[in-house]
């Protein structure tokens, strides 16, 4: 907090004097009379003033209060409305006392300059504590306690956002039933806490326990604070799915509701304008290269240049999907066979070295340009162009429970999983990051994807 704040003490003056330039040296937008020309150095107690008035609205406005997952856009928000508050408080002061001796637009471009600076070194400590945190650099390490929907939750937001700064080392939980969800493993029951937090360095315990454990969940809390470990509880709110509470406050008093999905009829359509809309540019865009593909196909292998195969949609509807063939005629017929070969989990099935896939295929497959025909599909309404990964029937029927939530909306031709690692993820990973997408959806997600989309298909990071 310290070291913020004096990056921004310097800043701030930095700031008022790039504010001084434009307006008495670039004489931005009308000249300065000579009469009325001010030295810096008749500004400097008015910008070390500002400097100290604004830290100070700074800490009483949260601005340096760390808020885990805050966005940059909050942050901007308040340092805009916490910095014009100062300005204002400081000309009401300054032209009370002198009207007519400093300029008033110097004031104005000070606002602008210092909310434009302040955000951009914000932005890049993001971006730089977001890295190392990928890396495993300056993360909690989080211990969940509960493997159910809310325990779930908390494990798909920390893979969607590892720049939230959290390692998650395991869950325990009581159901001898359970597994390891993703990368997350099962560390045993909640009678062995006690045990894990000795023999682990365990930063914070996250309790997803329904309210019925209480005494369960007070006993957990001695344990975790004995340990020196943090203890965070998510309250289970009646079972309710975290994606549809919405909490208010009245004077103070904190008032829980229900409110509608992420994805609502009104966003379901405003989405696939957006479909229409993104498909149709890339169709002409993608003619040539797909001219290009499909000749390349046809030359270097027998059978058809589309591959059609069944997949399944929102709510389960079966469509058919096209894609660009990147295997030999008759794949489909050797899968049994090769089965002993398979390196996914879950109900999915992937060869990293397919012996069925053809030459100018592996290319496609590395690329994911095979998936290029499927803007048919969305043109047709069957897919999105963002969403979760189109299943097999056979796939969905493997499903368990919680994992068919994922057909709640369209699948995509890209997805949060295609950006996050596509066939690196694990099966139950790659559901929660649909999950995740399902339950924080908006327009700016959707283009934040495709947008990654783009190195994603150039770095073949997990394509196979």
């Amino acid at each position: 907090m310290l070291l913020q704040a004096g990056i921004d003490f310097v800043l701030i003056n930095a700031a008022f004097w790039l504010a001084y330039i434009v307006r008495y040296e670039l004489r931005f937008p009308i000249t300065v009379a000579e009469a009325n020309y001010v030295a810096y150095t008749e500004y400097i107690p008015i910008s070390l003033l500002l400097s100290a008035g604004l830290l100070a609205i700074y800490r009483i406005e949260g601005i340096y209060n760390y808020v885990r997952g805050r966005s940059w856009l909050e942050e901007m928000y308040g340092l805009l409305t916490a910095t014009f508050t100062g300005i204002v408080i400081l000309v009401f002061v300054f032209f009370f006392f002198r009207p007519q001796f400093y300029s008033r637009l110097i004031y104005l471009y000070a606002g602008i300059l210092i909310v434009l600076v302040l955000t951009i070194s914000r932005v890049g400590l993001r971006l730089v504590l977001g890295r190392l945190r990928q890396r495993g650099i300056g993360v909690d390490r989080a211990l969940i306690v509960g493997g159910g929907e809310i325990g779930r939750a908390i494990m798909r937001n920390v893979l969607a956002q590892p720049d939230l700064g959290y390692r998650i080392e395991g869950f325990v939980d009581d159901d001898p039933t359970k597994g390891a969800i993703g990368n997350f493993p099962l560390l045993g029951g909640t009678d062995q806490l006690r045990q894990l937090l000795r023999g682990r360095a365990v930063d914070e315990v996250i309790i997803t326990l329904p309210w019925h454990a209480r005494e369960k969940i007070v006993s957990i809390m001695q344990d975790a604070e004995a340990a020196g470990a943090r203890v965070k509880i998510v309250p289970d709110l009646f079972q309710l799915s975290l994606s549809k509470i919405a909490v208010d406050a009245v004077g103070g008093i904190p008032l829980i509701g229900v409110k509608d999905s992420a994805i609502s009829s009104g966003a379901f359509s405003l989405k696939r304008v957006m479909d229409v809309l993104l498909t149709l540019v890339l169709s002409l865009l993608m003619l040539i290269p797909l001219a290009i593909i499909a000749l390349l196909i046809k030359l270097t292998s027998p059978g058809p240049v589309i591959f059609e195969q069944s997949r399944v949609g929102r709510g389960g509807k079966i469509f058919t999907a096209y894609k660009f063939r990147t295997m030999r005629v008759g794949a489909d017929e050797e899968k049994a066979q090769l089965a002993h070969l398979n390196e996914a989990t879950g109900p999915l099935f992937k060869i990293r070295n397919d012996p069925r896939m053809t030459r100018v295929g592996k290319w496609l497959r590395r690329t994911s340009l095979d998936e290029l025909p499927q803007l048919l599909n969305v043109l047709h309404g069957d897919m999105s162009l963002v969403g979760p990964r189109p299943p097999l029937p056979n796939e969905v029927a493997q499903y368990e429970e919680w994992h068919k939530r994922r057909l709640d909306v369209a699948p995509g031709v890209t997805g949060l999983w295609q950006v996050s690692g596509r066939s690196e993820l694990t099966f139950d990973e790659m559901v929660m990051l649909d999950l995740y997408y399902i339950e924080n959806w908006s327009p700016w997600l959707d283009m934040w994807i495709l947008l990654k989309t783009i190195p994603a298909l150039f770095t073949a990071r997990g394509a196979y």
